[in-house]
């Protein structure tokens, strides 16, 4: 499978570098991220959206590996309404969507399944996302997402020092954990709920695993995907998707790097054509 002609939108190893993932697709875990990874960056987040193809692209895969998942820090309503493929809500019951780094996730109905550890949280983000709000300068947009609130700057790019600032001292006073991301900080509860224990539940049982992210807040994935392929013996591949705005640390976290969502896609794409492709022969 590692050999063969040149993939568009592909590093001339990736073939080489995903393969173990299709050896036995049926104890295999895909988890990608959304903004930055399935979605282009934006300057409204509200407007983001996943590339033509990729809900469909999602649910053809969740016919061949043991679990699809998105895992991103949107709430995981968000998720269910971007990746729709039908008119229903969410690409199908097989494709896995988590929301707010693990804090909540989409049931097989729809419905949204909040973890009971961010409950107690909740009036105090509330109140910090208030508070932050109040006097923000123009521009600055205070994204309230239940048991977290972002603060974004793109749209003011002077407001940085003062985003950074007042995160700070609302994390002081409120017992919020201040994490950077694209042009933002999000304050979340300091519970043990990350990407990283995600990709640690996901992977239970499996023998293989990739997970295909951008930020920041995509290295706990990379480093849980490090500790099972050392302690475990669990074959893993850690894509960064990168592009102008990429901290290098994400790059030098992952085994390949891809241009965009676009190369993201055609990750993803290679998955599916490569395992159907094994699977008629």
């Amino acid at each position: 499978m590692a050999d063969g002609p040149a993939t568009p939108g592909l590093p001339g190893d990736a073939p080489t570098v995903l393969a173990p993932l299709c050896a036995d697709p049926s104890r295999t875990v895909l988890a990608c991220d959304f903004d930055g990874t399935l979605a282009p960056i934006v300057e409204e987040p509200s407007a983001a959206r996943p590339l033509d193809g990729t809900a469909a692209l999602l649910a053809r895969l969740a016919d061949r590996f043991a679990t699809v998942a998105v895992v991103s820090g949107r709430p995981a309503a968000f998720l269910a309404d971007r990746m729709s493929v039908g008119p229903g809500p969410g690409p199908g019951p097989r494709v896995e969507l988590i929301g707010l780094y693990g804090m909540e996730s989409v049931a097989p109905d729809g419905t949204v399944r909040p973890d009971g550890r961010v409950a107690p949280w909740l009036p105090v983000v509330a109140e910090t996302a208030a508070r932050l709000a109040d006097g923000a300068p123009d521009g600055v947009l205070v994204e309230a997402k239940g048991p977290t609130v972002a603060v974004h700057w793109r749209q003011a790019p002077h407001a940085g020092p003062w985003a950074t600032a007042r995160t700070t001292e609302e994390a002081a006073r409120s017992g919020l954990e201040a994490h950077p991301g694209r042009l933002s900080v999000e304050l979340r509860p300091p519970l043990d709920i990350d990407k990283g224990t995600v990709v640690r539940q996901l992977t239970e049982g499996r023998s293989a695993a990739c997970f295909l992210g951008d930020d920041l807040g995509d290295l706990p994935a990379f480093a849980e995907l490090s500790r099972r392929s050392v302690e475990d013996g669990l074959a893993t591949v850690g894509v960064a998707v990168r592009d102008a705005e990429a901290a290098p640390e994400v790059a030098d976290a992952a085994d390949l790097v891809v241009e965009g969502p676009e190369g993201a896609f055609a990750v993803l794409e290679w998955l599916e054509t490569t395992t159907r492709t094994a699977a008629t022969r």
